[in-house]
């Protein structure tokens, strides 16, 4: 939950905890795989399994494999339709909602 919560504070805070690497070392990765299964989403899968049951998880896993499916198919047009200003507030504000799933799974692993 702890790493969940670094990148929702970069994210709504616009910081930069984990160092970036110098572009004269950074090699060629496809980016669309690590952001959508990457440490974090199984970090986040995991966490889940603790709490809710596997249903649960699989109906969430398909409804959000439907939504990435439709916003990577239409990435340009939605560039568009929001502008810089407007991709700045989605990514704060998904920022805030993955901070509160942060705490809500340190709270219930540390019982408190």
């Amino acid at each position: 939950s702890f790493v969940i919560f670094f990148i929702a504070m970069e994210m709504v805070l616009g910081l930069t905890i984990f160092k970036e690497e110098a572009p004269e070392t950074v090699s060629i990765v496809p980016l669309a795989f690590p952001l959508i299964a990457g440490a974090g989403t199984m970090t986040t899968l995991l966490s889940l399994k603790t709490e809710y049951q596997t249903q649960n998880i699989l109906v969430g896993i398909i409804l959000n494999m439907l939504f990435v499916y439709f916003v990577l198919k239409n990435t340009e047009r939605l560039e568009k339709l929001f502008g810089k200003t407007g991709l700045n507030i989605l990514r704060k504000a998904f920022g805030v909602i993955l901070l509160a799933i942060a705490i809500k799974l340190f709270r219930n692993n540390t019982g408190l």
